[in-house]
């Protein structure tokens, strides 16, 4: 009853500002996204039949803003969810999932209802949402932000997390400050050493339940729990500086079998750059910082915290082929990214110039030993020892424009991985992957792009094993995008020398007109992981017909 009243609030409000848009000169935006998919059944692939012949998701937005007032909702519907989107009968159903209102001046804001927010890097506290792997871990509260002087910026904030339809049943409160010394300080405001720090807490409430450490030990669980972070920024000429550093109270949940250890987490980076230079390093250590609303939950709702990942977020199918999923429980990475452009009319750079970038990356699990399971401090863990080698990339990326109409970029990335991040056992994955994509920009109208990829592992694949990505791999893909509307692309993704020898081949074609883009597909998809981010979700195989519309208005 009390979500009927809200919706029914949330929709008179947007309707009273649509009809006071032409008096008071309000201003009404919006977006509307339509997913739908078709499957049968393909044995060759493991693509299974299911009930539901047409998986549908939809969204729409709806924003209305007047001045400092502003107000927003958004209507979902999962009739049924397309696959992948786990689990079904927590996803299905349609209704307003998303409302609020706010009021914003330069120094401050208010915003009642849901709200997304980060604190720093987003280690202790980051609300977001990301459609295409289903998560949404907005709050649904109050979120007030105040800036009572310039270079100040002061957050306070409660609410419970969305958790699919409903919410969850631990209260989230957070508080943040950020200063910037160059604004605040007289004598800094010239400075070239740009400085900001920043602080944040977050406590979690959550009732009591009953968790066993043997038949005779019922665990004392903390309800509340509490995770604080300090930060701080340096940017110095071409120079550049962050870390930050958070600490978690003791949190037994069902990621690191309830046990009592307490968290820590430390992120630094460092960067310089100048005109066609840049370097960048960064490294973390993870220890125990899984932080949910619910200590219970799994998968990748109800997190409180992210813990960003380090490597190199790769947009080439093969490249991506073994995403790397962020070890909440314990993780440590160092990441060095190097961009560097030749210039032109020189003997390396040729009339156009070239870009080099070389990117490695190197995530290990932690160095402990175990002193008990559940109930106990669980283990110790040795500061600066690495643990198994959970990920590794070395990729050297070469774009060079070859003349007026042809441009290439050729990639050549070795990858290691290890099964055990996805729960999996299994031996290292040893992977050696090259690309060729070359852009043909055949006149105004018209303009091809031609890609091709390869793929040799040392894995194997096995009579019924779920991972399918094992063996080595072809791709070829062509993609036609004549004038500013319309696109036609074919690819294929061929598995061969590991038993299975399968086609994943994809057909599709798109209009595109202002705001608008209509995309048709037809095709087979790979098992395997969709990551974004270092967050990571299962997809199924499949074989069958896609459909997406996106507008805005």
């Amino acid at each position: 009853m009390k979500r009927i009243i809200l919706t029914i609030a949330a929709w008179t409000l947007i309707g009273c500002a649509a009809m006071a848009q032409g008096i008071a000169g309000g201003h009404i935006t919006g977006s509307v996204q339509v997913d739908a998919q078709m499957s049968h059944a393909d044995t060759n692939i493991g693509a299974k039949d299911v009930e539901e012949k047409l998986g549908l998701n939809t969204r729409a937005d709806v924003l209305y803003r007047n001045g400092n007032f502003s107000a927003g909702l958004r209507f979902e519907a999962y009739q049924n969810p397309l696959l992948g989107f786990e689990p079904k009968k927590l996803y299905q159903g349609q209704g307003i999932a998303h409302y609020f209102v706010d009021y914003s001046t330069q120094s401050l804001s208010i915003r009642a209802g849901h709200f997304y927010e980060q604190f720093g890097s987003g280690m202790i506290l980051r609300a977001y949402e990301d459609r295409y792997l289903g998560l949404d871990n907005a709050l649904f509260g109050i979120n007030i932000t105040y800036r009572p002087v310039n270079g100040v910026t002061l957050k306070a904030l409660t609410g419970k997390q969305r958790y699919y339809w409903s919410y969850s049943d631990g209260l989230v409160r957070g508080l943040d400050g950020e200063l910037n010394l160059n604004s605040v300080i007289k004598a800094m405001s010239e400075s070239r050493l740009h400085v900001t720090i920043g602080a944040g807490y977050v406590s979690k409430y959550e009732p009591d339940e009953t968790i066993y450490q043997n038949p005779e030990n019922k665990l004392q669980l903390p309800l509340n729990v509490g995770a604080a972070s300090a930060r701080l920024d340096l940017n110095y000429g071409n120079w550049s500086f962050q870390t930050e550093y958070a600490r978690k109270g003791q949190d037994p949940s069902a990621d690191n079998n309830y046990i009592y250890r307490e968290g820590e987490a430390l992120m630094v980076n460092a960067g310089y750059s100048q005109s066609g230079f840049s370097a960048q390093v960064q490294a973390k250590r993870i220890d125990n910082m899984s932080y949910r609303s619910v200590r219970s939950q799994s998968g990748q709702m109800l997190y409180i915290g992210y813990i960003p990942a380090i490597t190199k977020q790769h947009t080439y199918a093969f490249l991506s082929l073994y995403p790397y999923a962020t070890q909440t429980t314990g993780e440590m990475g160092l990441q060095a990214d190097v961009i560097y452009s030749i210039e032109p009319s020189t003997l390396l750079g040729g009339r156009y110039g070239t870009d080099i970038s070389l990117n490695c990356a190197v995530i290990t699990g932690l160095d402990t030993t175990n002193v008990g399971g559940i109930g106990t401090y669980g283990y110790t863990s040795n500061w600066l020892s690495t643990g198994d080698l959970y990920y590794s990339d070395l990729s050297l990326e070469v774009a060079k424009k070859l003349n007026k109409k042809l441009k290439l970029t050729t990639t050549l990335a070795y990858q290691v991985f290890n099964p055990v991040v996805e729960g999996h056992p299994g031996n290292l994955h040893h992977n050696v992957v090259a690309v060729a994509d070359m852009t043909w920009r055949v006149n105004k109208q018209h303009r091809l792009r031609f890609e091709a990829e390869w793929l040799g592992s040392d894995s194997q694949y096995e009579a019924g094993a779920i991972d399918r990505r094992a063996g080595d791999w072809l791709m070829g893909l062509v993609e036609w995008n004549i004038g500013r509307h319309w696109f036609i692309s074919a690819s294929d993704q061929y598995a061969y020398n590991d038993g299975n020898n399968s086609n994943y081949y994809n057909l599709s074609v798109g209009y595109n007109h202002q705001a608008t883009r209509l995309t048709l597909g037809y095709g087979k998809q790979r098992e395997g992981m969709l990551c974004i981010g270092g967050v990571c979700r299962q997809v199924p195989a499949t074989n069958g017909l896609t459909f997406s519309l996106t507008t805005s208005f």
